[in-house]
């Protein structure tokens, strides 16, 4: 966004204040297209292709729905709940100086979806893209249709006697946590600004990796049932429980799919968010 922020601040000046803003939840119709689609190219360590074919995390952009939850908190608060210190103004006419106001907090929203810095980086959508187009050639963008009001629902009849449930399955065991390697990274360190941090070694990892210790037990717990990763099941899923070297080689090798796994094919936290790959070279050289 550097390219922007000395020509947007003079666009802005114009008068803001003046503008109608939304308390409440924001009207989607206002609420810019993201443009890319989440997971396109996985590229098998967490990194998906976003605009220009530029690597963004495959979890990027997030589900149209969550992030327009996201932004109306925002919008709400009057700041970006997750980074307090950047204002959310989101004017509802469509003048170009508005649209640009709505795109600017659209980015930094999605920038800082989890936390400071901890969101989606811009290149995971086409906003860039449209703020330049506004600001450049001062023409707003085609507002879609407002979204009509939902019918009144037809009175509810008689609810029916509810039948008995049948008995629940018994869940799954769970892998022992003990048995489970430490991740050795703490997500959010050091972050960019654009949705990455570091991980081992200074590399480059989305800032939501690694994932909390209790979901990713539980997703590997839910691949060593099925005896395969459930996002990916080509990849078998053992977990032996002795304490000899060929086991502990053998969990190591489930942990680091069932990571890069989480949430599809390729589309979870890359290694470099854990010391798995180090723990696993120290057993086998």
């Amino acid at each position: 966004m550097k390219f922007t922020s000395t020509l947007v601040s003079a666009v802005l000046a114009l008068g803001v204040s003046a503008i109608p803003v939304e308390k409440r939840g924001v009207n989607p119709a206002l609420v810019p297209q993201f443009g890319v689609n989440a997971g396109t190219n996985p590229t098998g360590t967490g990194d998906c292709d976003g605009i220009n074919g530029i690597k963004i995390p495959c979890s990027c952009p997030p589900s149209r729905d969550s992030f327009i939850a996201s932004l109306s908190a925002n919008v709400a608060a009057g700041h970006d709940i997750h980074n307090p210190g950047v204002p959310a103004p989101f004017p509802t006419d469509g003048s170009v100086a508005s649209q640009i106001t709505r795109m600017q907090t659209s980015i930094s929203s999605l920038q800082n979806l989890f936390g400071p810095g901890k969101g989606c980086p811009a290149a995971s959508t086409t906003f860039s893209a449209q703020l330049a187009s506004l600001i450049n050639n001062g023409r707003p963008l085609q507002a879609a249709a407002a979204p009509k009001p939902a019918p009144k629902p037809a009175p509810k009849p008689a609810p029916k006697p509810a039948p008995k449930p049948a008995p629940k399955p018994a869940a799954p065991k769970g892998v022992n946590p003990a048995l489970v390697p430490q991740f050795g990274v703490k997500a959010g360190t050091n972050p960019t600004g654009t949705g990455d941090c570091d991980g081992i070694n200074g590399i480059k990892i989305p800032c939501s990796c690694p994932p909390s210790r209790d979901s990713f037990i539980a997703s590997l717990s839910a691949n060593v049932a099925a005896g395969h990763d459930i996002h990916n099941p080509a990849v078998a899923a053992p977990f032996p429980t002795d304490n000899s070297k060929a086991s502990q080689i053998t969990r190591l090798q489930t942990s680091i799919s069932s990571l890069q796994n989480l949430f599809g094919p390729g589309k979870g936290c890359p290694a470099a968010s854990t010391t798995f790959s180090a723990q696993l070279k120290a057993l086998t050289g």
